[in-house]
């Protein structure tokens, strides 16, 4: 944009001048104007700073740097729950019952670079879930995640840049297996989950293409005590998923920038122990759309915002997100 200020600014020397048969003197002022300068800013870079801001998960940093993230993200959901109870020989009845989930979670990011190559992170979740169709609430500690992230080859001008990564759930929020149905709500999983997977990502100014492939196990629940549809719970092996996510970034300007991502996970059906059978769930997969908006409001500083959709019975209706970095003295390194 720089550049093409200047530009103008040439011509308009150039009119000034005479044309084409102005003098020496303006015609090196405009070369002059047209060179690029070494404060000049580069859209490649700028372009791949925003990106890094929006996509924590592609983004590496250098030996010793340490960042601190802080994330507001909405989600509903809206759906109809089906149960079926058994009354006798034979006999059952079903309940369909109304929900409307708004789920609000206020998320700390530390990011820490072991090596220029391995980045460490951990993400504290803080959840408060509202029912509005039924009336319940919920706030507590969501699940704790931690991940590592590792460039095993240099960055090089014009290739993709690969980073594999290993991600690590820790059920430290209220778990669905421990409320009382019906009459509680979770804000975690439950369960401990283990999971990896592979970033690319391409620069080509002005657009950046990302995409990542990624499995996660979940670990099974043992020891549940839980009272469902008259029966018994007691063990779930909830199922493995298997997700991958595809996308790009593209700069309006220096201190503007869109990315659009489609993400999508498959996860296998999960198995319910009870204490006089054993019930086999249903597989879930999860489409969703999402857009953000990244604004540079100072050479450090980029504020982004997104919103999404889902696109299948399994996915959130509607998804709502701000992240902006918390500049706190003592994080940077020395």
């Amino acid at each position: 944009m720089v550049v093409r200020s200047r530009a103008w600014l040439a011509m308009l020397a150039l009119l000034v001048g005479g044309f084409a048969w102005a003098d020496e003197p303006a015609v090196e002022q405009a070369r002059e104007a047209l060179g690029k300068k070494d404060d000049d800013a580069d859209s490649a870079k700028a372009l791949e700073q925003v990106f890094q801001a929006s996509e924590q998960s592609y983004t590496l940093l250098k030996k010793g740097e340490r960042t601190l993230t802080y994330g507001f993200d909405y989600s509903l959901v809206r759906d109809v729950v089906i149960e079926t109870f058994r009354t006798g020989d034979n006999i059952y009845s079903v309940v369909g019952q109304s929900e409307a989930q708004h789920t609000f979670t206020n998320s700390f990011t530390f990011d820490y670079g072991i090596w220029d190559n391995l980045t460490f992170s951990i993400r504290l979740p803080l959840v408060a879930v509202y029912d509005t169709e039924r009336s319940l609430d919920a706030y507590s500690l969501g699940d704790i995640s931690t991940s590592l992230r590792w460039q095993p080859w240099s960055s090089a001008r014009g290739k993709p840049v690969t980073t594999l990564y290993a991600t690590l759930g820790l059920p430290t929020g209220q778990s669905p297996y421990d409320i009382n149905e019906g009459s509680g709500l979770s804000t975690g999983s439950g369960y401990y989950s283990i999971g990896g997977g592979a970033n690319v990502s391409y620069v080509i100014d002005p657009v950046v293409l990302f995409g990542s492939l990624g499995y996660t196990y979940n670990l099974p629940v043992e020891d549940v005590d839980q009272v469902r549809g008259g029966r018994l719970l007691t063990k779930v092996e909830p199922g493995s998923t298997l997700s991958y996510n595809m996308g790009f970034a593209y700069a309006l300007s220096y201190d503007v920038s869109l990315s659009t991502s489609y993400q999508m996970a498959y996860t296998l059906k999960p198995t319910y122990t009870f204490n006089d059978a054993e019930v086999e769930g249903s597989e879930q997969t999860s489409a969703l759309m999402n857009f953000s908006l990244g604004l540079r409001t100072s050479p450090d500083y980029i504020v982004n915002i997104n919103a999404g959709f889902g696109m299948t019975e399994d996915s959130p209706d509607v998804l709502l997100g701000l992240s902006m970095p918390l500049d706190i003295k003592g994080l940077k390194a020395p």
